[in-house]
């Protein structure tokens, strides 16, 4: 009999089970990738997915598509990721938590409290127009030559192409280079003679933008250049595309213009009739036929003061963050301009006033939590403000907020609550890091101007260094601790002298980090500690990959998004497949192919 229950409990809990199972998994799998565990972060801001998986016995796993456990092999289950942002100061919730908070908002500007939705402001009236999404021109800019010549090569191929700042964008042959340059070898042959000859025709080519590295290259070779390479100073989508590879170009010449769209301008037509009530800060909400189901908003910054006379309409303009690359130039507007009566607003100076309840007061500082428009779940910026005098049941606020922006004036306690708990900006907790995507290190190229022998060289370091990634990889300190002491003396047979001028400043710079850091790994008793020094090791040696280039071998800049408590770190590998040496087998996969170095 005992047997028998026991056999019925089984039973009924292997039920339950599988129907947890059935509920938790979701209905279509999508193949993870054999190479990598984990998906690539920001690779294309506009096709960023919204949905995060994670396991349900180990939360610190996160990617965004379905899978399994790195760690025990369960399936991913989805996760709620409403709280997420990369700015501190805003929180994320969802739809049920915002409820729950019971917030209210007021739009300031409007006189009331309360709840606000579109169309039941009290004292407001609707103003229906017809507009287009246009490209912010303020960000519309002109990539030039610096010098005349011949465009040898062409990287800009085609209109809608993103350039990246500081991307070689094109190589030009210019003779006016190859006269400047024989001018500079001359000079300093004659420099003893004729004081100041060589910084003359120094300066230049600096004024076309050659740096020192190749001036120091004409120099030591004592060879004059005939090409240069041109580099894009700013980043963006070409718009127009001047030239083509073959074209000659003159110094000062448009090679392409481009523009960005991460913030973008919504341009309505508003008639002579409605314009007395169009104000700057008015809230403006529009569709588009191009994003269904969506609703947009933003405020009212500008009002031409030139009316067209044809069709007796002015144009006014909105500005918008294009949060997930929504909207795109060109697209059509179906808009309302909410056209807000108060008398808490002057002509000449706008007065923002909010209810008592919407400042959260800390002693030293009052706070505020602005709800943001244009957001897929509620969203809360945490905004210290200056406050000034009282009237009644409202106070005025001096700095740090705007007329039409929304705040929040019941539920902030909670929002506060929930922003410490997530380690947001709050009332108790202002000393929290911008979390933005941190820009990688700019990097100078040295690879035209470095000797194959230090090329070579510096190849028979990364493979010692290879050897101490490869110990972490098998979890074993004492291999590390020798592998590293190798991969020291290996560096101390990079002859230096090879170098010469700013790349061997550079290369100074970086075997300093190389030096202190491999020292570490090799007197730390604690694999965990090597493996936190191997991170800062192995950023100086990919910079000098990178910088001075190798000699005819090929390198992978691999990177886990979880070492180092999920701040993430990389590595460097002669081989594409992922073996992690910041968790050995515990999580061996994790990873992924960030950069091919050839």
């Amino acid at each position: 009999m005992k047997n028998y229950k026991q056999y019925i409990i089984g039973a009924v809990l292997l039920l339950v089970g599988l129907v947890i199972g059935w509920l938790v998994k979701p209905s279509s799998v999508t193949p993870v990738s054999k190479s990598h565990d984990h998906s690539q972060m920001n690779v294309d801001e506009s096709a960023a997915s919204t949905e995060i998986w994670t396991c349900s016995m180990h939360p610190q796993i996160r990617q965004e598509e379905f899978g399994i456990c790195p760690i025990c092999e369960m399936d991913l289950i989805l996760l709620d990721n409403s709280m997420g942002s990369d700015d501190p100061t805003i929180l994320r919730m969802s739809t049920e938590s915002a409820k729950l908070a019971q917030v209210e908002t007021f739009i300031i500007g409007d006189g009331q409290n309360g709840n606000t939705e579109l169309g039941s402001e009290t004292g407001s009236s609707s103003i229906k127009v017809d507009g287009t999404v246009k490209l912010d021109e303020r960000t519309i800019k002109s990539q030039t030559a610096h010098l005349s010549g011949r465009i040898e090569s062409m990287d800009v191929t085609f209109e809608g192409q993103y350039i990246n700042k500081g991307q070689q964008i094109a190589t030009v042959y210019s003779t006016e280079l190859l006269a400047a340059s024989q001018e500079l070898i001359t000079a300093v042959q004659y420099n003893d003679r004729v004081e100041g000859l060589k910084d003359a025709a120094t300066q230049k080519l600096k004024n076309w933008k050659i740096t020192d590295a190749q001036i120091q290259r004409i120099l030591s070779t004592g060879k004059p250049i005939e090409t240069i390479s041109i580099f894009a100073d700013h980043s963006g989508y070409v718009l127009s595309k001047k030239l083509s590879q073959g074209d000659y170009v003159t110094k000062g010449q448009s090679l392409y213009t481009l523009g960005s769209t991460s913030r973008l301008w919504l341009v309505f037509d508003v008639f002579e009739s409605d314009l007395s009530n169009v104000k700057k800060g008015n809230k403006v909400v529009f569709t588009t036929p191009s994003v269904a189901n969506k609703e947009f908003d933003a405020k009212v910054t500008y009002i031409d003061p030139m009316l067209n006379s044809s069709t007796r309409t002015a144009t006014i303009r909105a500005e918008i963050n294009n949060s997930g690359n929504k909207l795109k130039p060109g697209m059509l507007l179906n808009g309302t301009i909410i056209s807000v009566k108060s008398t808490t607003m002057n002509s000449e100076n706008e007065t923002v006033i909010v209810p008592n309840t919407a400042v959260l007061w800390t002693g030293e500082r009052s706070v505020v939590y602005v709800q943001l428009p244009d957001t897929d779940v509620p969203s809360y910026q945490y905004r210290e403000v200056e406050i000034g005098g009282r009237s009644g049941d409202y106070i005025n606020v001096v700095e740090g907020l705007e007329i039409g922006e929304e705040v929040v004036t019941h539920g902030a306690f909670a929002i506060d609550a929930a922003a410490q708990l997530n380690n947001n900006m709050s009332m108790m907790n202002r000393n929290v890091k911008i979390k933005k995507e941190e820009q990688s290190d700019v990097v100078p190229s040295f690879s035209d101007v470095t000797p194959i022998e230090f090329k070579a060289q510096l190849d028979q370091s990364i493979i010692k260094y290879i050897d101490l990634k490869n110990a972490l990889v098998d979890t074993d300190q004492n291999s590390a601790s020798l592998a590293a002491d190798f991969f020291s003396k290996s560096l101390k047979d990079i002859d230096m002298t090879l170098l010469k001028g700013e790349s061997h400043i550079y290369w100074m710079e970086q075997l300093k980090a190389l030096d202190s850091r491999t020292t570490m790994v090799i007197n730390s008793p604690d694999v965990e500690e090597q493996r936190n020094q191997f991170d800062f090791l192995s950023h100086a040696l990919i910079n000098s990959t990178k910088a001075f280039g190798t000699n005819d071998k090929t390198y992978y800049v691999q990177y886990c998004p979880m070492a180092k408590g999920n701040e993430g770190a990389d590595w460097l590998s002669t081989e594409d497949q992922i073996r992690n040496p910041y968790f050995g087998d515990k999580m061996m996969k994790c990873g992924s192919v960030k950069l091919e170095l050839n």
